[in-house]
């Protein structure tokens, strides 16, 4: 159960893709022992907003 559910109220969290994150490092750990070069210094995976509790619309 996610922390966040443990608050009150409960709180608007990003939800990241740990699975493909964990994925991209191995495959890019992977490439560097075997002598290969890496070509990207960055990588962008798609997050999510969880809106919770702790969001409201703006005051009118």
């Amino acid at each position: 159960m996610p922390v966040t559910r443990w608050s009150n109220p409960t709180l608007t969290t990003v939800r990241q893709p740990l699975q493909e994150m964990a994925a991209m490092a191995a495959r890019t750990l992977l490439r560097l022992v075997d002598g290969e070069e890496v070509d990207l210094p960055r990588v962008e995976l798609a997050t999510r907003l969880m809106v919770r509790e702790s969001t409201a619309p703006p005051a009118g």
